[in-house]
């Protein structure tokens, strides 16, 4: 198939929904760029932290603990989270007010030390992440999966957006929709096929005008069977 221009996948969305206000509904904004740069380092490690124990998880589980997460590690402080030494991991993995996952736990400290080192480089990790335009997202994806602990495939784009951070998500329409139009092949996780599925959503997103997010939605909700709802 070949590839459309975002007006084609627009009213397919919006014929899918019934109208433009239907559509409307379903998409959500992202922050602005100022309103990322000021999200608290001990925030990104909260949201780093609460990906990595929902991946392969119940996600329901984690979110239902995830205050007790927060007291167990000291609201992910990124310097309390540094001074622990090993034995408190050990002890953090055996909490049963936690999920008790050693390896996940330890993801904790590798990913505050990501953090420090990014925040002693740029002031912070907000001002980091925040640097990342839409046509280089993937780059950002790239970085978190090389340098975080637990943070590649669709870990770290999820983790993004749920801090409200300008992305789009591979979802499995989306993905689907992609292969379909011979837009990627091959690995997903592949720098090719994030290279290419970058450039698509850049060019719609100068042909639209609006955020990688609700570009996102709107090709997942133009494609498969979600009729009535919106994950992407």
């Amino acid at each position: 198939m070949a590839p459309e221009t975002f007006s084609d996948i627009y009213a397919r969305a919006v014929k899918r929904k019934g109208s433009e206000e239907a559509l409307t509904s379903l998409l959500s904004k992202p922050l602005t760029s100022s309103e990322v740069k000021a999200i608290p380092d001990d925030r990104f490690l909260s949201a780093m932290t609460k990906k990595v124990f929902q991946s392969g998880f119940v996600w329901r589980v984690v979110e239902n603990k995830w205050p007790q997460f927060e007291e167990a590690f000291f609201g992910f402080e990124i310097e309390k989270i540094l001074l622990m030494p090993d034995e408190m991991f050990e002890q953090k993995a055996s909490d049963k007010r936690i999920i008790r996952n050693y390896k996940k736990v330890m993801t904790v400290r590798d990913n505050a030390l990501m953090i420090q080192d990014v925040r002693q480089r740029y002031g912070s990790f907000g001002a980091f992440v925040a640097g990342f335009g839409g046509h280089e997202i993937t780059e950002l994806w790239r970085y978190l999966k090389k340098h975080g602990a637990r943070l590649g495939g669709n870990t770290g784009p999820y983790m993004l957006r749920a801090l409200g951070v300008d992305t789009f998500l591979l979802s499995q329409d989306t993905e689907d929709y992609l292969r379909k139009h011979n837009l990627i092949e091959g690995t997903l996780s592949s720098q090719r096929s994030l290279h290419a599925a970058n450039a698509c959503f850049a060019t719609w997103q100068q042909q639209s005008g609006l955020s990688l997010q609700q570009i996102s939605q709107i090709v997942s909700l133009s494609w498969g069977p979600n009729e009535r709802h919106s994950l992407s």
